[in-house]
């Protein structure tokens, strides 16, 4: 082998393996500041995490301590006795079964009509061209700078009107047609070659099937990302449940139930704490799900279009 050759990086790194066919790649050494930016870097994010989780942490541990020892000072993270019981006995004091049911029933249902009305409306603004579109849609965009405080009055009015209130159709429609879901829809629909859909118009399809056979399995990854959200804000929805609900026994959901939880359980902070606990297992298992998902989704939404 020549000196040249071995002088040469770039051509050391195209040296073939010998019976391989394939060039031998060279591992480039890391230098001395690189590891040491490596270093902070990952010792950077496992300190966030630790600062992130270490309250759920201690709460979990505080759900199966004792209640005489839930104040205790100084504070322990593991208490005298380890009591799993606690989490059976939420289920024991008020209809805590009821609360998790209508919690399911109104976070499903929301994401399912939330995902109907963004992808199509998503659809229409991204894809269709129709006069005015823009326009429409930046003042559709503009509903999403209102507080919800500002419009719980006016959307209470109207659920009076329509005798929907303490029902089910109360608690999911008002936000069915958010902005949220139409614009992230949007973004990422205008990210999908053109040359697709105009593909489908010469086979003779129209925009509705182009939508569901070509658009739609093309977005999986948004309609997930989509998903976990709105199921998210249904679940954790405390105050248009609060207002809009007058049979709590019946119709409350979990955080409304864990704001009653208080008053049925005294003093029984353990209880309390198991219950939040209790109410976090369904979104965390979803994030965890569809991690893959929301991770290509959110990167692949931002993407501008035509």
């Amino acid at each position: 082998m020549s000196t040249d050759l071995l002088e040469n990086p770039a051509r050391t790194r195209a040296l073939k393996v010998p019976g391989t066919g394939k060039p031998k790649k060279k591992k480039l050494a890391m230098s001395r500041g690189e590891r040491v930016r490596l270093v902070i870097a990952h010792a950077s994010i496992y300190a966030a995490a630790l600062i992130f989780i270490a309250p759920l942490v201690y709460a979990f541990f505080s759900a199966l301590k004792p209640n005489n020892e839930m104040f205790a000072m100084p504070p322990t993270l593991v208490g005298s006795q380890v009591k799993w019981s606690n989490f059976a006995d939420v289920f024991t004091y008020g209809p805590f079964m009821t609360y998790i049911f209508n919690s399911f029933f109104v976070s499903i249902a929301g994401t399912l009509v939330v995902i109907v009305v963004s992808t199509m409306g998503g659809y229409a603004f991204g894809r269709l061209r129709w006069k005015g579109r823009d326009a429409v849609f930046v003042l559709f965009l503009a509903t999403m700078m209102v507080p919800q405080e500002v419009t719980v009055i006016p959307m209470f009015i109207v659920m009076q009107w329509l005798g929907w209130v303490d029902t089910y159709q109360a608690l999911i429609f008002p936000f069915a047609f958010g902005a949220f879901g139409t614009f992230l829809m949007r973004q990422f629909f205008r990210g999908i070659p053109y040359e697709l859909e105009e593909a489908a118009r010469v086979d003779g399809a129209g925009p509705v099937r182009t939508f569901l056979q070509i658009i739609l399995p093309l977005s999986k990854s948004a309609v997930a990302v989509l998903a976990v959200f709105t199921f998210m804000g249904f679940w954790n929805s405390y105050l248009w449940p609060l207002i809009v609900t007058v049979d709590y026994a019946t119709l409350g959901t979990l955080p409304v139930g864990l704001a009653t939880f208080s008053g049925l359980t005294g003093t029984r902070w353990d209880l309390q704490m198991a219950a939040a606990i209790i109410s976090m297992v369904p979104t965390t298992i979803l994030v965890i799900a569809l991690q893959k998902h929301l991770v290509k989704g959110i990167s692949m939404a931002g993407l501008g279009g035509r």
